[in-house]
């Protein structure tokens, strides 16, 4: 059995802006040139035991990118018996079009995360560090700039990884 936080989260090639530290007296700059906003959307579930992630990008967030998304990860952990993932309560993850595919696929269990409850879902603070690491003060000008940052930061979490297991993890 697996368990599995899932969640979307938006890339565009806008700088983020946050706060930051500068020596007394210089207020820090960020560049912000913007042509054309550039926007695409991460699906993206984690293993909060192994620190493991997997994750797709697409145009936007819909029950098929959703459903694309199951079915990575349904290949991904083939190997095993269940998967347990809880997702959030946007409208798609209640699609009536998921229920046939949910019932071909019995390995694949959806659980439902109270509303409006983002501290509860470890996926988030993964989203959070990949933010604070690849959009916050800095400037990209394409969204392939930032989608290759993303990877360049991620990739080694493709595999069970201690990083992300640290993240994950609840202290409360």
């Amino acid at each position: 059995m697996v368990i599995l936080f899932q969640d979307e989260f938006s890339l565009s090639n806008t700088a983020t802006l946050s706060a930051t530290w500068s020596p007394k007296g210089q207020q820090p700059k960020v560049d912000c040139k913007q042509a054309k906003k550039e926007r695409v959307t991460g699906i993206g579930s984690v293993n909060p035991i192994t620190g493991q992630l997997i994750v797709n990008f697409e145009q936007t967030g819909n029950y098929k990118t959703f459903k694309k998304h199951l079915k990575k990860v349904i290949n991904h952990y083939k190997d095993k018996r269940k998967i347990i993932m809880y997702v959030d309560n946007v409208r798609f993850h209640h699609a009536k079009k998921l229920k046939s595919f949910l019932e071909a696929n019995p390995t694949l269990e959806i659980r439902y995360l109270p509303a409006y409850s983002p501290d509860l879902n470890p996926v988030e603070r993964v989203w959070w560090f990949m933010r604070k690491s690849i959009t916050h003060n800095r400037y990209l000008s394409s969204i392939k700039e930032r989608i290759a940052k993303f990877w360049q930061l991620m990739s080694p979490t493709l595999k069970p990884n201690e990083t992300l297991k640290i993240l994950c993890a609840i202290n409360y």
